[in-house]
Formats: C-alpha cells, structure tokens, sequence
C-alpha cells in the first residue's frame, strides 16, 4: 500500500463523523458531502505527514468550509424563509440504513435543525462541535476567531435557545407509528375531530413548497393545522410510510412519484411538529431509496 492509499483510507474511516458533523452544521446532505470532499481536496493539498492529529484537523476543515457557507448564506440574505423545512434524511420504515445510522447518529431530528438553521452562525458551529462532538473550546476558539472564553459563551447562548425551542420526540418508535398512522386515517377519512386529537394544541406545521412556488407556510394551533389536514385527503392513500431523520414519517409519491416529504415530532402522544417539503427541485436532489419497490 502506498502512501496515498494510506492517507485515503484514513480519510474514509473520518468520513461519517465529517458528514455528520456538517450535516449538523449546514442542514444540507448535498452541501455536507461537498464540505467533506472540499476537506479531501485540502488535505491532498497539505503536508499530510505533518499532521499529528488528523482527525482533529480534518473537523476543523469541515467546520471551517461549512461555517463560511453558513456566513455566505447570511451575506446573501437567504435567511432561513417562512415555513423553511431542512433537507431530510430518508429510510425505509422497516430496515435500519447503516449509512443514515450513522449520519444521524445522535438522533438530530428536523425540529433541531429548525432550530439550528436560526442560530448566528458561530453560535451554531460552537454549539454543534461542542455540545455534539464534544470539540474542546481551545480548538473552536481558532475557527470563530474568538477567545476559549468567548466561544464557551457562544455555545452557551445556542444551548440556551435549543432547549427552549427544539422539542424532545418521544423516544419509542412503535409509539411514534401509531400516532402518525392515526393522523393519515383521520386525514384519509376526513375527520376533524380525530385530527385534532392526536395534534399537541400547540403544534406547528411547517409546509415547504420551495421558493418558485407559493404557498410555504408556517401554521400555528391544532384547529388549524387538522384544517390543513384536511386537504391532504386525496393524497393520503399516496403516502408511504418513512423515517424521516431517525422518526416516523412518510413519503407521498401519487404513481411512484415523490410529491413530498412529511416528518413528525411525537411527544407524550401527541404531535408537536410536522414538517413537510415539497420542493420539487429539494426532492430531486434526495436519496428516496424508500420508493424501491
């Protein structure tokens, strides 16, 4: 074996931990394989045998590489939009996808991206590298251009508002299933009542059609929401069941095409939070393995 086939299967032994680590940070699939390959490219750039911790080194790239997306995003003014739902991560319902395991290896389900995408974003690398993958201060501290001291601050902030913001699901699947198998009966059958019984009364549906298209929204309120609902009835029997980023969902693909990804946050039996994407152009773009036949 040569020296870059070495360094090569070193690299693939980082890479899940990479695209987790900027999955986190960017909400994206695409973009985080692009900020894993943009960290490759930079290593065969560099004096690898130089290199006394790669691991470390190849983080602080992809934290680097995603945190100037995040910043150009913010130059740009492409601020999280009104009923803006993160890029999903898709399995079938009834087999783990080693891929997507470790992707989502600490179970970020869309409401903490949600969450996350409103972050400033050095709070949101700070909080991601330490509260997630326990990145010392000393080694975030560089990469914000910020002192240990005012990085700690920085995640301290970010921690303050995901756990005021970002609802824990419950962690039983089987529970989950039962309660998003309730709402597509009461959806399919076209009962009001029975919608509004298993929505949390103050639960948020976030519907996103994507930015050529009208219609992205963001509802608040059980009433409302069931209200909705309702006029997903003719698209009910389409829809597929799904893990959407480790919880219970679907996929609706009227004749095997996908026409939107729909995911819950469950808790004490309730649903809290759906978040559906219908961006045709998003869509394109996602590992929808689950319509295999």
């Amino acid at each position: 074996m040569d020296e870059q086939e070495f360094l090569a299967g070193r690299f693939e032994s980082n890479r899940p931990r990479l695209r987790a680590v900027a999955y986190r940070m960017l909400g994206s699939v695409s973009e985080a394989d692009d900020a894993v390959q943009e960290a490759w490219l930079r290593l065969n750039r560099s004096d690898a045998s130089a290199v006394e911790n790669l691991e470390g080194w190849l983080t602080t790239v992809v934290a680097r590489v995603s945190l100037d997306i995040l910043r150009s995003r913010k130059a740009r003014h492409e601020e999280p939009l009104h009923g803006h739902v993160p890029e999903p991560i898709v399995s079938r319902d009834d087999e783990a996808d080693p891929e997507h395991e470790a992707l989502l290896a600490d179970s970020v389900g869309l409401a903490m991206l949600v969450v996350l995408d409103n972050l400033a974003p050095a709070e949101r690398l700070a909080f991601v590298l330490h509260d997630m993958f326990a990145v010392p201060f000393d080694e975030i501290a560089p990469i914000v251009e910020r002192s240990p001291d005012a990085a700690r601050q920085l995640a301290s902030r970010a921690r303050r508002r995901v756990r005021g913001s970002a609802p824990v699901p419950d962690p039983n699947l089987d529970r989950q299933r039962e309660v998003v198998d309730a709402f597509l009966a009461a959806a399919r059958d076209g009962d009001f009542d029975a919608l509004v019984a298993v929505l949390d009364p103050d639960v948020v549906l976030r519907a996103d059609r994507g930015p050529a298209r009208p219609g992205s929204v963001e509802v608040h309120g059980a009433e409302e929401v069931a209200r909705r609902a309702l006029s997903f009835a003719r698209l009910a029997p389409a829809a597929r069941p799904a893990l959407v980023n480790g919880a219970a969902g679907f996929v609706v693909a009227p004749g095997g095409r996908p026409f939107a990804v729909v995911g819950f946050t469950v808790t004490d039996g309730k649903i809290i939070e759906i978040d559906l994407l219908a961006d045709r152009e998003r869509l394109r773009a996602l590992d929808l393995r689950v319509l295999d036949d």
